[in-house]
């Protein structure tokens, strides 16, 4: 009788995260692809992805906007390559104005920093710190060592392995390099 279709977790109610996220995440990618009707299917996609994948959405990990974000942000990479590839596929559907790469940046960038933010509070509260006060604020090792009172190399192996736990944790949450 056809494909079998996965069941989704209860607990995920795409509806109602369609109705609060969908024209948000919409806007995001048409300003990313510049075309509505890309931005149509990345929505489209995100959903789809979200709802296959609604058992692995832990609400004590990520709040479902930055979890549908980080998955927008995948389905408008995916786009993007598939029109570098095979650019005669873009068709302008909607004649949108759209404020141009500055605003795409910005909000890539902003999508980006939320990520980051989930995924930091996913590690330990050593590792943050190390990995906040030294990349983040750039701080030098010297000085993040003798505010907290532990060893440069202490704090190198803090950002070391916190470093390693942010991959980890960005890898859990579905977030591609």
């Amino acid at each position: 009788m056809g494909r079998h279709t996965p069941v989704p977790a209860a607990g995920l109610d795409v509806r109602a995260a369609y109705a609060a996220h969908g024209a948000e995440l919409y806007r995001f990618a048409l300003r990313q692809l510049g075309d509505g009707g890309a931005a149509q299917d990345v929505v489209q996609e995100v959903f789809l992805r979200a709802w296959r994948a609604s058992g692995s959405f832990d609400p004590q990990l990520a709040s479902l906007r930055t979890w549908l974000f980080a998955i927008a942000r995948n389905v408008v990479v995916d786009e993007a390559r598939r029109f570098a590839v095979r650019p005669w596929q873009r068709h302008l559907t909607d004649g949108a104005d759209v404020d141009g790469p500055a605003v795409a940046a910005a909000d890539d960038g902003l999508v980006d920093a939320w990520v980051v933010e989930e995924a930091l509070r996913r590690i330990s509260a050593e590792h943050r710190t190390a990995i906040v006060q030294t990349h983040l604020r750039g701080r030098p090792y010297a000085e993040v060592a003798a505010e907290l009172g532990v060893p440069v190399g202490t704090v190198r192996s803090r950002v070391f392995y916190g470093l390693k736990a942010l991959r980890l944790a960005l890898d859990e949450m579905g977030v591609e390099p």
